[in-house]
């Protein structure tokens, strides 16, 4: 059986329209919508960012009278324990082990017991030498064996 083919013939009638204007004026109400959704996002970051820095804001250091120099019992850093849980005691010394951390704790037990720190908070540089306990958040590491961002230290002696 054959088929019958369409052989109607085609309109002249053009596919493409030209586009008329319909005389609507801008659309002033989005432009304001989008406005108030630009100042209420704005500020609600304004008043996050504050209230983040309040709560992580740092204490200033004690120092003794003897030559500026720290003082036992003397705490710097964060207030905010919660986000430095982590803890390690030991003696601050200059230097990280392969691009990891600028500092290490050096505690009993040899070189695997060391705690490289690295901070973007606290200024370590200050207490070299010093007996400290840093509270922190463990990072991960592929050199060494336990790094840390140290958000608070405490001078023990």
């Amino acid at each position: 059986m054959a088929e019958e083919l369409n052989t109607t013939p085609m309109s002249s009638e053009a596919v493409v329209h030209p586009l008329e204007s319909t005389g609507t004026p801008f659309p002033w109400t989005s432009l304001i919508v989008f406005l108030v959704v630009v100042l209420l996002g704005v500020g609600t970051g304004y008043l996050l960012s504050h209230l983040v820095s309040s709560k992580t804001s740092l204490m200033t250091s004690t120092t003794s009278s003897q030559g500026g120099m720290l003082a036992k019992g003397t705490v710097v850093g964060s207030t905010d324990l919660t986000t430095f849980k982590d803890t390690a005691t030991g003696t601050l010394q200059q230097g990280g082990i392969n691009g990891e951390g600028q500092y290490h704790l050096v505690r009993p037990g040899g070189d695997s017991q060391n705690v490289y720190l690295t901070s973007s908070i606290v200024d370590l540089s200050q207490f070299v030498g010093k007996k400290v306990t840093v509270h922190g958040e463990t990072q991960k590491a592929q050199y060494a064996g336990w790094l840390m961002d140290v958000g608070q230290v405490e001078v023990m002696e």
